[in-house]
């Protein structure tokens, strides 16, 4: 599908871009009056809004080049021929594997139940976020006679729509659903499912904590920490919104009292355990540690760690040195636990293309498969059990093709010929891990074979697509047993408003 461009003045134009196409910020609309900046404003829009419609066409034309052929022998797979396009997606944007897949997701309605919405999207008629609602609310409608009905109706409406709130929009949207199939209205799920749990890095040194709880769980959690806090003598330097936080530490360690800080000999709660009896790895330069260097750390799955921070940590850490690998190969498949340690803090994550998976959930790859490649860092890297299995039974001709510098770099060839490179992400921090660890001879890599020969992918119970059949009847069983009773409800108030006793 082509996205059809709307023209612009070519001077306004001129002043938008310099003849290398870099944006100019300076002086853009001089000479250009009020009502020029104005239209430029709009015919950018519609123009990003095009291009996005045009760039989901293409993706939903490589899922349709891509998926259906192998499909064929492997839709029972863990990682099917729509997970590889989502890989290969996910590469080309640079994003993570979940934008991909979402990415997707909508370029494949458009493709095969909504192209008149795709056509006026593709137009710049509409944008995302509109056209992101109408894949959502109009997911459940599975009769293609009533899907083409409604895909006609929402492009007709759909350009009116994009002043609308969200709510609102989704309004108009359900309308339309509920003219032409009631039982595909979605309705919004129970407000106990929502719950989650979700942490992060904040300020430098800090995590924020953001969650949404059983109202009765929320409770309890709330005056535990309120006990907790209180379990320090009147001295402790600790404000109560402080002590609380460090409740919550002393909760997650299994402990029912707080250590206290108030330094007095005589309090026996100084003399308390701290609350963490797990284990956190932090990567840092000796010189930090010891102060001669204000140079941050780094923390698995939350960054970079100030210096402060980490000469605090320090204080009751276990410090041991990160051995550099030897230019000599080892002689088994696993690797030592030093050199694994070392591929670890210089990968910190997932090395395929947009991947950001942190070491601790990865697996050492082979990037030329043992024996053939031997086990040594320059033929070491992470990738997480979703992109080894991608590598593993997607490779040789035609799949994922993979290269490692001695430096750690690797570059990855798509099955479409792209050429994608990624870097050691601990090299960022610490440049002494970008260090080349040798060369090593291997024997020419066979292009034309896979590295799953004897290896089993994963299988799951159903196919993308039954699960998607179980789900969408699932939720319409759901809409169809709440719409019966309301129209038994209905029938049962006609009833009593229209019933007149006989006289007595």
């Amino acid at each position: 599908m082509l996205a059809n461009f709307l023209s612009v003045d070519p001077a306004i134009i001129e002043y938008m871009f310099d003849a290398e196409g870099s944006p100019q910020l300076v002086g853009t609309f001089s000479g250009v009056d009020d009502a020029g900046v104005v239209d430029v404003i709009s015919d950018a829009a519609r123009r990003q809004n095009a291009m996005c419609g045009r760039e989901l066409a293409a993706i939903g034309e490589l899922y349709a080049r891509r998926a259906p052929a192998d499909d064929v022998d492997r839709d029972n797979w863990a990682i099917d021929g729509h997970e590889n396009v989502v890989a290969e997606v996910a590469a080309a944007l640079g994003i993570s594997r979940g934008r991909a897949r979402g990415r997707l997701r909508y370029a494949i309605a458009l493709r095969e139940r909504l192209p008149r919405v795709a056509e006026v999207f593709a137009r710049g008629l509409i944008d995302f976020r509109a056209m992101a609602a109408v894949v959502c609310r109009t997911e459940l409608v599975e009769n293609p006679a009533l899907v083409a009905k409604l895909d006609a109706a929402i492009a007709t409406h759909a350009p009116k729509w994009m002043r609308l709130s969200g709510p609102r929009l989704f309004e108009r949207i359900d309308m339309w659903v509920m003219r032409f199939d009631p039982a595909g209205k979605r309705v919004p799920r129970e407000h106990s499912e929502n719950r989650y749990v979700e942490i992060g890095p904040t300020d430098a040194g800090l995590a924020g904590v953001w969650a949404q709880l059983h109202i009765a769980d929320g409770v309890a959690i709330d005056q535990k920490l309120d006990a907790l806090a209180q379990t320090v003598c009147a001295a402790d330097p600790r404000t109560k919104q402080q002590r609380r936080a460090d409740a919550l530490a002393a909760l997650a360690g299994g402990l029912t009292a707080m250590r206290c800080q108030c330094n007095t000999p005589d309090c026996s709660a100084t003399q308390r355990r701290p609350a963490f009896d797990v284990v956190i790895h932090v990567l840092a330069e000796q010189a930090t540690i010891s102060g001669d260097s204000q140079s941050p750390g780094y923390l698995q799955t939350f960054g970079p760690v100030g210096s402060n921070t980490l000469r605090d940590m320090a204080k009751s850490a276990k410090i041991k040195p990160l051995k550099l690998p030897s230019a000599d190969a080892e002689p088994g498949y696993r690797p030592s636990t030093a050199l694994a340690e070392f591929v670890r803090c210089r990968d910190l994550t997932c090395r395929f293309p947009g991947c950001d998976q942190p070491a601790e959930v990865c697996d050492l790859d082979h990037t030329v498969p043992f024996p053939m490649g031997p086990t040594h860092a320059s033929n070491l890297k992470l990738l997480c059990r979703y992109h080894h299995l991608l590598k593993t039974f997607y490779s040789g001709s035609g799949g994922w093709r993979d290269r490692q510098l001695a430096d750690g770099t690797v570059t990855w060839t798509a099955p479409s010929g792209q050429v994608y490179s990624t870097t050691p992400g601990g090299s960022f921090f610490f440049p002494v891990l970008a260090t080349p660890t040798g060369e090593l001879k291997i024997t020419q890599r066979d292009e034309t074979s896979s590295s799953a020969d004897g290896l089993m992918m994963p299988r799951r119970k159903r196919t993308r697509a039954e699960d998607r059949r179980y789900r969408v009847a699932a939720e319409r069983q759901d809409n169809e047993q709440r719409l019966a009773a309301e129209r038994l409800c209905e029938q049962r108030r006609r009833r009593a408003a229209g019933y007149d006793p006989p006289p007595f």
